[in-house]
């Protein structure tokens, strides 16, 4: 199978995750030609500046996946078969659902190239020729001290999202940021967790906290473990004492939601699933980021335009999108702020 026949294939497969954003045929290929220079250059030599070039990818990857990733793992296994690379995927022992079933889509020569455990297979860190970790910055470490220095090693750690509200003075962004907040069960590092509002903070807390119960009704939140529950009701009942003593804190909740409205200077940390903070934009924001250095994800814009990007493009996000798309990543998008397949393959020269 050459690269353009993987993409077809490939795409046929994805487009039985229509909750994942799935990429089509065309967009693998762009995002090879984007990266590699050339939609060929896979298979054989082509033209490269003023020689010729081959990419080569590694024989076998091997892909630690976390449970709170099912976007970003099922993007990581697409790109693995696109290269044409053999790939040891190890879920989480938790699972991560439908996902774990993707080779029942794939043609037997793609499927082939798919080894999936939830137990990290016998021989597999010494068939690895590069590897693709997610997790927390501890599991990212304690992989990459096991990973020879010669091997690529692609690690997506710990990473924290937010929201910026420059000005929405008819709330119409608030439907979209509760999609935002509430898609994956805010476990992904693209799910904000605060939301900055430049205008009234609190009448955008309460309409966002009717959008939320809007929400609940058309994609009930799933029940979650006993640790999760107490998390959240000890969250909510902290909160809510600080709230019957400063008028600046309230709280609105439903069965699956929480909002928060909080005038503080500081960036408070969600107990995730559906749990998030309103607060007021600052006049600047950098103080209150300088904490997260080197842990940003994505960043939400309303009004989301390229001139808006521009003022927050070196604040350390990887991402930053309009309200309402914060977890709907292109193919070709530089997740943590890299090239996907370039960083992953060697390269081989010929000519003068």
């Amino acid at each position: 199978m050459n690269t353009a026949d993987r993409a077809s294939a490939l795409a046929v497969a994805a487009a039985q995750f229509p909750e994942l954003s799935p990429p089509t045929a065309r967009d693998m290929l762009e995002c090879v030609r984007l990266e590699l220079g050339h939609e060929e250059i896979l298979d054989g030599f082509q033209f490269y500046g003023g020689h010729l070039s081959r990419a080569l990818a590694p024989r076998t990857i091997l892909h630690i996946l976390s449970g709170n990733t099912p976007h970003a793992a099922f993007q990581t296994i697409l790109r693995g078969l696109l290269l044409g690379s053999h790939n040891l995927v190890k879920f989480p022992s938790g699972g991560l659902g439908r996902i774990e079933g993707v080779a029942d889509f794939l043609p037997p020569e793609l499927s082939a190239k798919l080894e999936c455990s939830r137990q990290l297979g016998e021989g597999w860190i010494e068939r690895a020729e590069a590897w693709v970790v997610f997790g927390s910055d501890a599991t990212v470490e304690e992989f990459r001290a096991k990973c020879p220095p010669q091997i690529p090693f692609q690690a997506h750690g710990h990473r924290i999202s937010m929201a910026v509200v420059l000005e929405d003075p008819e709330l119409r962004s608030c439907a979209a940021a509760a999609r935002d907040v509430s898609l994956f069960e805010q476990q992904g590092c693209l799910s904000p967790q605060v939301i900055f509002v430049g205008d009234d903070a609190s009448r955008y807390a309460a309409a966002l906290a009717q959008e939320m119960e809007k929400f609940e009704l058309t994609a009930p939140a799933p029940a979650l473990p006993l640790a999760a529950q107490a998390e959240i009701a000890g969250a909510r009942a902290d909160w809510e004492f600080r709230a019957s003593g400063d008028s600046g804190i309230k709280v609105w909740k439903g069965a699956g939601w929480t909002v928060v409205l909080e005038n503080g200077g500081n960036f408070p940390v969600s107990p995730l699933n559906r749990f998030v903070f309103v607060k007021p934009l600052p006049v600047d924001l950098m103080p209150v980021l300088g904490k997260f250095s080197g842990h940003l994800g994505g960043l939400g814009l309303w009004p989301g335009t390229p001139g808006n990007a521009a003022q927050f493009s070196g604040a350390g996000f990887s991402r930053i999108s309009p309200i309402g798309r914060m977890q709907e990543t292109p193919f070709t998008w530089h997740s943590d702020s890299r090239q996907n397949l370039a960083s992953l393959v060697r390269w081989v020269d010929f000519g003068p």
